[in-house]
């Protein structure tokens, strides 16, 4: 990989993905070039400068001039922000994508919980409940974690709640004595109650529109493509009428020579899978006359569907993660891409202090992980969003 020279004639670099060369390769005169792509990954807009002595010929020339990436064949990494072509001319802002990590404890009212699902990042840094750990205090994680078997998923819990006395039991639920927050079951589990999730929400990052604007039509997001490595992990459900609907995983699009798995994802059961924010109902009825208030604000704390945008909202994406069956019930996996710690080391990777390494669910065992992300992107726009995930079994 190398930068091209961009500071004279305009070059176009272009090569055939893995895939292409593979159809290529065939040699039976059925391969065409049906699709490509464009990209701007390594332009930086910010250098536009409209106060260039030279004049306005000038504004733009550091930006045309900038040295761009030659092309390469592994499409995972290629283009990463592609290039759309719009007509209007009246866009003020470009939709973007970001994880919902809204809790319970960002609304206003108590009594008024957080009725749709959000997200929630996996914390290291020690609760009121664990005062004994030593040397977490800075170690927050701004990723997921997702539990590839009920053991380990019963180890973080019984350690996250060690001081609490919390029973850990076969069945035990994400709410079971309190709340693990980004934690993932990744695997098949009983009942659908109170799963954690991964939220992704798409809107107009800005405070100078109001949201009750919307979202224009063509910015609108109705499917998202969501794109990680299928040795890891599979994309299902995240919220179903039972156990064995939300443990159905999302049929496969496309698996590439890396092994990255291609999910194209419309359904109501991942796309807009929840009703719109209490604060986007534009009118609401009395109680006690059955009328018809009209448009009017809603009270403090009774927004049951908290938003990452404070200007239009457009569509949300819902899905939880399941380990594949190699890293479910094998090691190798973690030992050949991952790392390992022992859970008596007062740095171990879940962040539990001495004390809280007493009991035998942890005590005496290693625990593997292995980092990795998972891609999403919207299917109009174009935008990616990169989640980044921490797959973990202890053993």
């Amino acid at each position: 990989m190398a930068f091209l020279d961009n500071s004279g004639d305009i070059i176009l670099d272009a090569v055939l993905t893995d895939t292409g060369r593979l159809r290529l390769a065939q040699g039976d005169g059925s391969f065409k070039i049906a699709k490509f792509a464009l990209g701007d990954d390594e332009i930086n807009y910010s250098l536009y400068n409209k106060n260039h002595a030279s004049g306005s010929a000038y504004f733009d020339l550091e930006i045309l001039q900038t040295p761009i990436l030659e092309a390469f064949t592994n499409n995972s990494s290629q283009v990463k922000s592609r290039l759309m072509t719009i007509s209007r001319t009246n866009i003020l802002y470009m939709p973007v994508l970001k994880l919902n990590v809204v809790s319970d404890t960002d609304v206003t009212s108590a009594s008024n919980k957080v009725q749709v699902g959000t997200s929630a990042l996996f914390s290291r840094t020690p609760t009121s409940e664990i005062t004994t750990a030593v040397g977490d205090v800075a170690k927050a994680d701004a990723r997921f974690y997702v539990c590839v078997d009920n053991d380990t998923f019963k180890a973080i819990f019984k350690g996250r709640k060690a001081a609490a006395s919390s029973a850990a039991t076969d069945n035990v639920s994400l709410t079971t004595g309190g709340n693990i927050t980004g934690c993932l079951q990744g695997f098949q589990t009983i009942d659908d109650s109170s799963y954690q999730l991964i939220r992704v929400d798409q809107g107009l990052d800005t405070n100078q529109i109001a949201a009750a604007v919307g979202m224009d039509s063509d910015m609108l997001e109705t499917a998202f493509i969501v794109e990680m490595d299928y040795r890891l992990g599979r994309v299902k459900r995240a919220h179903g009428d039972n156990g064995a609907e939300s443990n159905k995983v999302a049929p496969v699009n496309f698996i590439d020579d890396d092994n990255i798995a291609t999910y194209y994802l419309t359904s109501n059961k991942y796309v807009n899978a929840y009703a719109p924010p209490y604060e986007e109902r534009r009118s609401t009825t009395d109680a006690a006359s059955g009328n018809i208030l009209g448009d009017i604000s809603p009270p403090p704390g009774l927004n049951k569907n908290p938003q990452a945008f404070d200007g239009p909202r457009g569509s949300t994406l819902h899905l939880r993660i399941e380990a594949s069956a190699e890293l479910q019930h094998s090691t190798y996996l973690f030992e050949q891409l991952g790392e390992q710690h022992l859970a008596e080391s007062d740095d171990n990777i879940i962040g539990f202090g001495n004390s809280d390494l007493k009991d035998q669910l942890i005590t005496g065992k290693t625990i593997y992980f292995i980092d990795t992300t998972v891609r999403i992107i919207g299917a109009n726009t174009g935008f990616r969003l990169d989640v980044p995930i921490r797959y973990i079994k202890i053993q």
